[in-house]
């Protein structure tokens, strides 16, 4: 499987001199001069930026988990600080931050790099915070059968933060819990602590 950064948004490509002609308009809606030096090959590259970021749609999350491999390991697995870069689908503004992704396998464990990619599969579509959070602790849960999983997103989202509300470096949390860390204070408190270490 070639890497998740190597996939690129096909609708994006198939539609290019569409998009870009839509971009020039916006700008020139917008009072610009679409000929400027600055701007003349923005439309362009905002159509590359939109085939790249948008690359998860060209994937399924399950497939990137990949192989799995039969260990008899039952403890806490943790991979912490994935970053990840998203659009919120509210507002096409970027959001950004960690993924930290905690399991108690079950006989089964997945390459730890397939985690990070897992994230990025999930995130480089149009999305919200709450469903990143969830999709993959339900694709963890689906494809490895673990004991247990807990997921816990922060984003920074640029639609809050350079607009509307207006609140720079505000943070918001998210988390998802399946099977033993659903009803496991110990273990979910375990995880937290452990992550901000």
């Amino acid at each position: 499987m070639a890497g998740l950064r190597d996939y690129a948004n096909s609708k994006v490509g198939e539609n290019r001199e569409l998009i870009e002609h839509h971009v020039k308009e916006i700008l020139r809606l917008l009072g610009e001069d679409v000929d400027r030096e600055g701007l003349r090959e923005t439309p362009a590259r905002v159509t590359r930026m939109y085939e790249e970021i948008l690359g998860g749609y060209e994937v399924d999350p399950r497939d990137v988990l990949g192989v799995t491999f039969d260990e008899a390991y039952e403890e806490l697995v943790i991979v912490k600080d994935i970053t990840y870069y998203s659009l919120c689908e509210h507002h096409m503004a970027p959001f950004f931050g960690k993924v930290h992704i905690g399991y108690t396998p079950s006989g089964q464990v997945a390459g730890l790099s397939k985690l990070a990619q897992l994230v990025e599969a999930v995130t480089r579509r149009l999305q919200v915070q709450e469903r990143v959070t969830s999709e993959i602790a339900d694709i963890m849960e689906e494809v490895l059968k673990p004991h247990g999983v807990m997921v816990v997103v922060e984003g920074e989202h640029l639609c809050m933060c350079s607009r509307g509300v207006k609140k720079p470096g505000s943070k918001t949390v998210t988390m998802s819990t399946r099977g033993s860390f659903k009803d496991g204070a110990a273990q979910r408190a375990e995880f937290l602590s452990l992550i901000k270490q």
